[in-house]
């Protein structure tokens, strides 16, 4: 059932049965394979639990190096478990550089897990922390740290570091889905790469909502935490760009997207005035007209999506895009044809998510696999590109189930 018995010849080399690795291996740490959002404060991250031939390995998938959002994922091991020689599962940890060495793992519930290091000794090395940190930097930017000139982005480095260390990989684990996807969806929703200026490359998740689409972080820094909303597309109010000679102009691409905003705030203010003289009007009602309000609303949405389609239908399957003159950017190879482009919102706050805020943006559809995000108020762009990888038991049950989730890992990043 779990691909593992179809090897038998393992099996009989270290006399372990079927029966044993089903009940005492997969029956047992069944509820633990799938996506994992580690409890790492605002940095988070993504594990994948897998069954490899007679283990189930942890595998911590890291986005590629600064600022090359096109490239593979990277990915280490941060457990393992087997059924080899002793008649009982065995947990080891894979963190460090000094081999497997003992480790536990604890089931809390269905949705959550936790692993702690026996020996964390076997995480030391002989050079100390400024070894360490060399290692972890090499690993973690691919580069020394002379090699970073701004001493922001230095500041920021070392401060994941003496964070995330701490831990000794001694985690709390909380299940995630992926996102459901529908025919009508934009592009496929999933998981992508994005760059965010200094923090380097995180990991977003991208999901679709009926007239919104949304970025979830699944990796997050002490601006804006894992698990935050970090932008937020309408999907109602797609943007015509100016020609490619205007588009260079940021105050050209500012008004139109202050405009739009405006246009939003007034749309806004006309929804809140007409659900308040509805609830008026049921209230005063001695038998509440629910069905005809209810035919009305779905006559305005059939409206406003076939205003939508039209004007999607109208856009060109591409046009040319550059980023305005000021506007900065990490990774300079952005695509320069897009298909269509969305009003938008961007999470912005201080260190230590204090004062959040949504500003406007406009978002970019470049291809099926690739978008960006201009942010107006800050002046810079992120490219996003699809994780192209395929996990398994990551599947939502439901609609409902996965809504959910999103609001728990929001509710524990606030």
């Amino acid at each position: 059932e779990y691909g593992v018995c179809e090897n038998l010849r393992k099996l009989e080399i270290t006399g372990v049965s079927c029966r044993d690795v089903y009940a005492k291996l997969l029956h047992r740490y069944r509820h633990i394979l799938g996506l994992w959002q580690p409890d790492i404060g605002p940095y988070g991250g993504l594990l994948n639990v897998v069954v490899d031939g007679l283990f189930i390995i942890g595998w911590m998938y890291l986005p590629p190096h600064d600022p090359h959002v096109d490239d593979p994922m990277r990915f280490k091991p941060l457990f393992r478990i087997h059924l080899m020689e002793r008649k009982c599962a065995t947990v080891e940890c894979m963190y460090g550089h000094k081999g497997p060495h003992n480790g536990h793992i604890q089931i809390v519930k269905k949705d959550e897990f936790s692993t702690k290091c026996n020996q964390t000794d076997h995480h030391r090395m002989s050079g100390g922390r400024q070894e360490e940190f060399r290692t972890w930097l090499r690993e973690e930017w691919g580069r020394t740290l002379e090699d970073i000139f701004h001493e922001h982005m230095q500041e920021l480095i070392l401060m994941k570091f003496i964070y995330t260390s701490q831990y000794d990989n001694c985690l709390t684990y909380r299940r995630i889905y992926l996102p459901p996807s529908s025919p009508d969806d934009l592009i496929k929703p999933g998981l992508f790469k994005g760059t965010y200026g200094s923090h380097g490359l995180e990991i977003v998740m991208l999901s679709f909502h009926g007239k919104k689409a949304k970025g979830t972080k699944i990796t997050g820094d002490p601006n804006i935490p894992a698990g935050q909303q970090t932008v937020e597309i309408d999907l109602a109010h797609p943007l015509q760009l100016p020609g490619i000679e205007n588009l260079c102009d940021f105050s050209e691409l500012s008004r139109i997207v202050l405009e739009v905003q405006e246009q939003v705030r007034r749309e806004e203010q006309e929804e809140e005035r007409r659900q308040e003289e509805e609830d008026r009007s049921q209230q005063a009602a001695s038998q509440p007209a629910a069905k005809p309000l209810g035919g009305e609303g779905a006559e305005g949405e059939e409206t406003a999506a076939g205003a939508e389609g039209t004007t999607q239908d109208k856009a060109p399957a591409s046009q040319p895009f550059v980023l305005p003159m000021g506007v900065i950017s990490r990774n300079e190879d952005y695509p320069r044809t897009c298909r269509i482009c969305f009003y938008g919102t961007g999470l912005i706050a201080g260190h230590g998510f204090t004062s959040p805020e949504r500003t406007p943006g406009v978002f970019v559809l470049f291809d099926d696999d690739r978008f960006g995000f201009i942010w107006l108020e800050l002046k810079s762009f992120s490219l996003y590109s699809r994780i192209k990888v395929s996990f398994q038991n990551a599947e939502a049950p439901s609609r409902e189930a996965f809504d959910e989730m999103l609001k728990n890992i929001q509710s524990l990043a606030t």
